[in-house]
Formats: C-alpha cells, structure tokens, sequence
C-alpha cells in the first residue's frame, strides 16, 4: 500500500511538473509575441484611440529632448472600434510605403536567391574536395563570418565607390550575395552526408552534377531552406548598408523608413510596422518545420 502511494506520488509529482512547464512556456510565448499583437491590434484602431493610449508618450516631444516614456500609457489589444484608415494610407493614400516595401524585396529577393545559390555551390567544393589549401580558405571565412559587418562597411564602400556602383542596389547585393554565413553553415552539413552515397552513385554513372541534385541538395533541403529564411530576415531587417552606400532616399528599403515613421503619426507607425513584419511572419509559419530540421541536423542530433 505504502508502495502503490509512493508510486501515485511520483506520478502526480510529475504531472504537476508537467502543467507548470507548461503553463510556463505559455506565458514566456506570450511575453515574446505580445510586443507583435499590440502592433497589429493597433493597427486597427481609430487616430483618436491612438492619441487616448498613447498621446503622452509625444506629449513632451521638442527639437532637444524627447520623451518617449509615460506612466499614463494604455497598452490595449483589443480595439474599441475597429478602423483600416492607417492601411488605406499605406496601402493606397500615399505611395511612398510601398515603394519602400518593393525596394527591400528587390533588395532581399535577389540576396537570399543568389546568395544561396554560391552556398551551394561553394559549400560542395569544400566538403567533396577537402585539401589544406581549401581548409585556410574555409578558415578564412570563419573568420570574416565572425566579424561585424561594421568592420568590412568601409572596404566595402570604398570597392563601390571604385567600380562605379555606389548608391545602387548593386553595392548592397553583390557583396551579400557572397556572405560567409550561409557557406559556413551549409558546408558543416553537407560534411555529415556519407560518403557511401557518393559512391554508390559514382558506380550507376552519376557525374558531379547529379551527385549534386541527386543526392546532396535533396539531403540538405531542410538546411536550405532554414538557411536561407534567417538570411532572408537578416537583410530584411539591414539597416546600416542602405544608409551608407545609398544616398538616395527613394531607393532606401522600408527597414531604413520606418525610423523617420515613429516621429510622426504613431497610427500609421503601427500598420507599416505590421506589414513591415508580414513577409516574415509568414515565412516562418511556411518554413517552422525546415527551420527545426535545419538546426538540428546542423547541430549534431541528426547524423
């Protein structure tokens, strides 16, 4: 009986662990989307609600001091009427959000499609032919990986400047397009596929070309495809290579305009903030599952 008892304990011991971690995770995903929700709920309401919750954080705004905290703001996620006012003067009222939109997907579409296709490439150089000549490359790229992109802005605008690209989409996506990020990461995954595979498909004929399709990308897919969504919200989110190597407001992205947004009306702050954050939000719910996969088979669980 005492035995039964312990055992019952145990399983309620765990149970309740259970539901705490639990409850927990439930409220820590809140916590991290709230700041999310509140910008898309607030997008729905009306100028005058806005001004209600959030007028006194601008109350106190002059050119030498600006104060952006109030004890008397109203956080509220549901609103009390509900209004598309601040999307129609996005979206149809004043073009220049969109074309800040198109410029950072002209800017980010180019980046992640190129970007990944050297990675590819690159990285089945390094894991199909390894050699000490290959290995100090690929250090080198650990070591460019590891620095700011501050460190190499200046090189880069002074090779923009030589070749006649400076303030061009060019001068932001040709030295993108050959990040060491994605090749470092890729090239430790394609590292872990067997070599039996390779040549198994050397003995039905296959060439390189085919190893590479066949076997190597389709292995790798998960990989891809997680690399190149953090890509993708990395130069959607750029901020510094817009403002130094193009001068031209027109051709800035929406990362750079959402700045000069927040000094002025906070009700159209909120609804391109929202559509700011849309091509992201469903690149992930599209890509959750290759996300996961891709960490963990570059972590080592998979193998």
């Amino acid at each position: 009986m005492k035995r039964r008892t312990g055992v019952l304990s145990i399983k309620n011991r765990k149970k309740f662990l259970d539901i705490a971690t639990l409850i927990f995770i439930i409220l820590l995903a809140a916590v991290f989307l709230m700041p999310t929700i509140l910008t898309f709920a607030n997008s729905f309401m009306t100028s005058n609600e806005i001004s209600a919750n959030y007028g006194t954080m601008f109350s106190n705004m002059t050119e030498n001091k600006k104060t952006f905290i109030s004890s008397n703001v109203n956080l509220k996620f549901i609103p009390d009427k509900v209004t598309f006012d601040q999307y129609k003067a996005v979206l149809i009222q004043n073009s220049d959000y969109l074309i800040k939109f198109w410029n950072s997907v002209l800017l980010t579409v180019p980046i992640t499609v190129f970007q990944m296709l050297v990675a590819i490439l690159t990285s089945y150089g390094f894991s199909r032919y390894p050699n000490r000549f290959k290995g100090i490359i690929f250090f080198a790229y650990i070591i460019l990986m590891i620095m700011p992109y501050q460190v190499t802005l200046v090189p880069n605008f002074l090779v923009a400047e030589k070749f006649n690209i400076l303030n061009t989409r060019s001068a932001i996506i040709l030295p993108a397009v050959f990040s060491p990020f994605s090749i470092f990461l890729l090239t430790k995954v394609m590292r872990r596929i067997p070599v039996s595979y390779v040549e198994a498909a050397k003995l039905d004929g296959a060439g390189e070309l085919k190893i590479l399709t066949k076997i190597y990308i389709p292995l790798c897919k998960g990989a891809i495809v997680s690399i190149a969504m953090l890509v993708f919200i990395d130069y959607w989110n750029m901020v510094e290579q817009p403002l130094v190597l193009m001068k031209e407001n027109t051709l800035h992205p929406l990362s750079v305009f959402l700045s000069q947004i927040n000094t002025g009306d906070i009700g159209l702050a909120f609804a391109v903030g929202s559509v700011y954050m849309i091509p992201t939000v469903l690149m992930f719910l599209y890509g959750e599952d290759y996300l996961v996969e891709g960490i963990t088979y570059s972590g080592g669980i998979k193998g």
